[in-house]
């Protein structure tokens, strides 16, 4: 009679091996992906900010308007604690339609040249006319 060799049970060592080399891939690409996603919330939340705190400039420009008589100029500063790090500049221009005027409150942070900055727009007619 013929003998025949017992069967073994378990995983090779290159089986092993290519299965840590699949879950160490998986894991890699999960870290980067939550990495980019964290990313992706900080900036987020600074171009919220930004909004906020041009929809707030631009309610302080509007009240000066209707407050006074004189022309609105162009102006440029930095906002006050906790904000420090994001700064404001208006911009007013005369539209085809006069007296309507507009003006643009622009919130940045950072560089400008990466487009780390939020602008609204609105119009107006001076008060008087």
């Amino acid at each position: 009679m013929m003998r025949r060799a017992p069967q073994q049970k378990g995983f090779t060592l290159l089986e092993v091996m290519i299965a840590l080399a699949i879950i160490s891939i998986a894991l890699i690409s999960l870290l980067s992906l939550a990495t980019s996603s964290i990313n992706v919330n900080a900036r987020l939340q600074k171009i919220t900010q930004a909004t906020l705190l041009a929809q707030e400039k631009m309610t302080d420009v509007e009240a000066n308007i209707r407050n006074s008589s004189t022309e609105s100029s162009d102006e440029e500063g930095e906002f006050n604690e906790p904000f420090v790090e994001f700064r404001w500049r208006t911009a007013f221009e005369d539209t085809p339609f006069p007296p309507l005027r507009m003006v643009t409150v622009i919130v940045a942070w950072g560089e400008e040249a990466h487009n780390e900055a939020v602008q609204i727009s609105s119009f107006f007619i001076p008060p008087g006319l």
